[in-house]
Formats: structure tokens, C-alpha cells, sequence
């Protein structure tokens, strides 16, 4: 993993956030002409029982441009700690804010994050064309692997055959595997956080219920056991959803419950098309009056619209499985969405509020001059 020490103290860390917010005073209109609106994420970490030595990982928006997002500079306090960005450019588009704590301190992170987002939609209806930057064929291969959670044989390898029977493109089996999932899952409100995304688990028990982590990942997991490479984005959402839909964005400015992960396939001639079959499932339950059907007429639109096209009420994180954290004395975590720490006690649970505080604001903002 490529390491860049952005900041080598607290108090370099506090003048980055201040300087980013001094540029705010200057600014142009928050939304362009172009589509493109931009966020800024304020999250305020703290370890409540720290026992020696602490240390905190926060993931920050994407560190590579995509045609759905682009990342400016982040902001970090961490008073009586150290803080740098970590980042892992190619081929998952991991960074972290990371910070150490020494024994006695107070572990007190704040990481200002700011990404500007536009809806992108990828035209399959039009000829197909060699996509523009193709990624090389090792890119590609990464997207293509089994991980941990991920596994692409036994079972999940034939569910992904069941499912993509008949299929001879690409496409084909793309759409085949995302109406399998919509039409074989369900959205299921008793699970933790956003779900641990074990699809073996899942398939094996044949318990399909979960969260956006588990059917957008069972979603993954069946396209690469397919031979489509296919990866997770783990991101957060921003603000409300402007096509209709109240479950598909967020209630208020503070969005610490308001982590989504999405998915992305990759199609010859189309590039990477995004997928979401979990937000199907979400708008099914959800919608008011709630347990809406799949011909629901609601339900269909948003079936349709999610293969092939994001709202950009969001902001990506990354596409990384099996995330090493640096420093860690811990194993790798299935994925980087929430903040983590660990105290010389171990690992803390990312959703146990009495040990571990976290909250997460955002709103949306001016663009900076000096960035636009």
C-alpha cells in the first residue's frame, strides 16, 4: 500500500482544516451548470474508553476521478495526536485518515471530507464503443478475484450458472444476475448496520435477507463467479433523493446511520455500468405504505433505473475488500465504510455506541475558487 504523510502532527492538522474552511469564504454557486454539486462531511470520532495506545481509521472519499465523482482535499483535528492520509490508489481507491493516540490522551478524531458528484447514467441503449481510459487487464483481473467474503466457487459459482442460464453476452448475464437478486432477495430491517456481506453464508443457508452489504455484495460475488468483473463502492449518502424516492437518501444533516454500498459491473463497450438491486429491495420495503410488491409501479421504476444509473445523493469511498488497516494488530476487515480504533484492548465495534462515538454531518457547499 502506497503511504503519503499528508500531516505529521495534530497541529498541522487543525491548520488544514481551517485553511480548507478559510477557502469556502470565496466561493461560486453550490450547484454548476454541468450537473456537478458538492458536499462536505464533517465526522467526529471518539474512543470513550481508551485503555493505552489508540488508534483510529476513518475511510475519506474516493482518491481517483470517476465520471460520478471527483475529491478535493480533506481536513483533519486530532488534538494531542497524529494524524496522515493513507492511500492505495490502484486498483481499489482506498483512503484513510489515520491517527494515533498515546496512552492518557483523549482519542478525538474530526475529518472534514469534500467530493463533488454528479448523477450518472451509462447509455445501454446506444451502439456499444470502446470505453474511453479502459482499465488494463490486471485492473480488470483484481475485479475478477475471490476474497474472504467473496468466494466464486461451489455454490456461489453454481447460483451464478442458474442464474445467468441462457445468457450469451455479457450484458445478458449483467441483467440476468441483477434480476436474480432482485427477484430472490429480500430487505431485511433486523440487521446490523449495513450487513456483513458473507455470501456463502447467505447462499448456503438460503437465508437471502440482508442489507445493501450483503445483496449488492451477493451481487458482486455471483457477476465475478460469471466472469464479469464486478467490485462494491462503499460510500455514504449526503441529502435526500431528488427523483421521488424518501428511502434512497438521507433524512437530515446527520447521516452517521446513512452509510450504502452500490456496485459497479463491467461490460465491454459500456465500461462500468452501476448497479444497485439492494435499493430495489430498499424502496420495496420502505416506500410508503411500505411492503410494496416487485410489479409495484414505484418498485418496477426504480428496477429499471437502477441498472445503469446512480443518483448522486452520495459520496464513494472506495472498492476495497479485505482491508488491511496500517498499524493495525488486528486481521484485515471485510470492508472499510465506518470508522474503526482499536485501544490495546483490541478491536472496538464499529455499532457500539457506549464504547465508540461517532457523527457524521453533511451539507452541501460552495465550491472553492481555489479548487474549481
Amino acid at each position: 500500500m502506497e503511504r503519503r504523510d499528508f500531516l505529521r502532527s495534530a497541529g498541522l492538522a487543525t491548520a488544514g482544516v481551517l485553511a480548507g474552511r478559510a477557502r469556502l469564504l470565496r466561493a461560486e454557486p453550490a450547484a454548476t451548470a454541468d450537473g456537478w454539486r458538492t458536499f462536505e462531511l464533517v465526522t467526529r470520532i471518539e474512543v470513550l474508553k481508551p485503555s493505552g495506545p489508540t488508534r483510529i481509521w476513518m475511510p475519506t472519499p474516493l482518491p481517483v476521478v470517476t465520471p460520478f465523482q471527483r475529491t478535493l482535499p480533506n481536513g483533519y483535528d486530532a488534538p494531542g495526536g497524529a494524524v496522515r492520509l493513507v492511500s492505495d490508489k490502484d486498483p481499489d481507491a482506498l483512503a484513510m485518515a489515520m491517527a494515533e493516540f498515546p496512552a492518557g490522551a483523549r482519542p478525538v478524531l474530526t475529518v472534514t471530507s469534500r467530493a463533488s458528484t454528479r448523477n450518472f447514467t451509462v447509455d445501454l441503449a446506444g451502439p456499444a464503443a470502446a470505453a474511453a481510459q479502459a482499465p488494463d487487464r490486471k485492473s480488470l483481473a483484481h475485479f475478477t478475484r475471490p476474497t474472504r467474503l467473496l468466494p466464486t466457487d461451489g455454490i456461489v459459482k453454481a447460483t451464478a450458472l442458474q442464474a445467468t442460464r441462457g445468457a450469451r453476452t455479457d450484458e445478458e448475464k449483467a441483467r440476468a444476475i441483477y434480476g436474480w437478486i432482485v427477484e430472490n432477495t429480500f430487505r431485511d430491517a433486523k440487521v446490523r448496520g449495513c450487513g456483513v456481506g458473507d455470501i456463502r453464508s447467505m447462499l448456503e443457508t438460503k437465508n437471502l435477507g440482508g442489507k445493501c452489504a450483503d445483496l449488492n455484495a451477493l451481487y458482486v460475488g455471483l457477476a465475478r463467479a460469471a466472469g464479469l468483473p464486478a467490485r462494491d463502492v462503499y460510500g455514504i449518502r449526503t441529502a435526500r433523493s431528488e427523483l421521488g424516492y424518501k428511502s434512497l437518501g438521507a433524512s437530515s444533516a446527520t447521516i452517521t446511520k446513512s452509510q450504502h454500498c452500490r456496485a459497479e459491473v463491467y461490460i465491454a463497450g459500456r465500461g462500468w455500468v452501476p448497479v444497485d438491486p439492494a435499493d430495489v429491495r430498499k424502496v420495496a420495503l420502505e416506500e410508503p405504505p411500505g411492503n410494496r410488491p416487485l410489479d409495484d409501479d414505484m418498485v418496477a421504476r426504480a428496477r429499471a433505473r437502477l441498472f445503469g444509473s446512480w443518483e448522486m445523493n452520495w459520496v464513494a469511498y472506495n472498492f476495497a475488500h479485505d482491508v488491511v488497516l496500517p498499524g493495525s494488530k488486528q486481521g484485515p476487515v471485510g470492508f472499510l465504510m465506518y470508522p474503526q480504533a482499536e485501544t490495546d484492548q483490541g478491536r472496538l465495534d464499529s455499532l457500539d455506541p457506549d464504547n465508540f462515538k461517532y457523527e457524521i454531518t453533511s451539507q452541501e457547499i460552495a465550491v472553492p475558487l481555489a479548487l474549481s
